[in-house]
């Protein structure tokens, strides 16, 4: 576990513990990690993959412990932070093109009142052309593809510029080229240096999607390189044996 892997970290966790109705869902976290890094998050369900995105996203309150995002406190960072939840709780039939999906990403930065400049527009031609949808600027969101949705989302998020992206399972229920789409995009983020967070089932990706991985268990069993962190030894401490030898041969089939 490399607490302070990182000199300059973007990310600073410190004794995290977050709890439902008491009862803690995720315990004691502490992980450092810098710019320029994509970092799948791993475990068993109910291991707290999500809570910890909530977190860092500041919807949850912590019981123990600090979140710190470029050295400000979170509550101070919310313009760095873009947050994408599980694909279900998006409600993609809001009526809004695609372009102005990306343009609300410029709000952070201009204010609700003021007008666009040029500058902001200049901003969000290049966050569409960058995760390829200039073609399809002025389709309605609901009218997308899944990955296509995934990567307005993420356009959004470049033109607020945010540095760091928190992502709930957005590879799920993705087709192979939809997934390959969502890859390349998120790999050209972390080249741009951003910081990526994505939690993810399938170990079998890990290491073609991650250069880092997180592995928890409501604690923190892992941290840092993916394959030094999903070693055989860990997740048997993650998953369990029986749980993991099953999981295995599920995700090799």
């Amino acid at each position: 576990m490399r607490a302070e892997a990182h000199p300059d970290p973007l990310l600073i966790v410190e004794d995290l513990t977050v709890s439902y109705h008491r009862v803690p869902a995720i315990h004691h976290l502490s992980f450092s990690l810098g710019r320029g890094h994509c970092t799948g998050i791993f475990g068993p369900n109910g291991a707290g993959k999500s809570t910890l995105l909530k977190s860092i996203a500041g919807l949850l309150r912590p019981e123990t412990g600090r979140i710190l995002i470029g050295r400000r406190e979170l509550s101070k960072a919310a313009p760095l932070i873009a947050y994408l939840p599980q694909r279900e709780s998006v409600d993609w039939d809001f009526p809004v093109t695609v372009r102005g999906l990306v343009e609300m990403g410029r709000y952070h930065q201009v204010g609700l009142l003021h007008p666009f400049s040029k500058k902001d527009d200049e901003a969000v031609d290049g966050a569409l052309s960058l995760f390829g949808l200039s073609e399809l600027a002025c389709r309605q969101i609901k009218e997308l593809s899944g990955g296509q949705q995934q990567r307005a989302f993420l356009a959004r998020s470049w033109a607020q510029e945010a540095d760091l992206y928190l992502l709930d399972e957005p590879f799920a229920g993705l087709d192979r080229g939809s997934s390959a789409n969502l890859a390349g995009a998120l790999r050209t983020l972390a080249s741009r240096g951003k910081l990526l967070l994505v939690s993810h089932h399938a170990l079998s990706e890990a290491i073609d999607l991650f250069d880092t991985a997180i592995l928890l268990n409501g604690e923190m069993v892992a941290c840092g390189p993916t394959a030094e962190t999903l070693s055989p030894r860990n997740l048997e401490c993650a998953y369990g044996t029986a749980v993991y030898s099953g999981h295995h041969h599920h995700e090799h089939r």
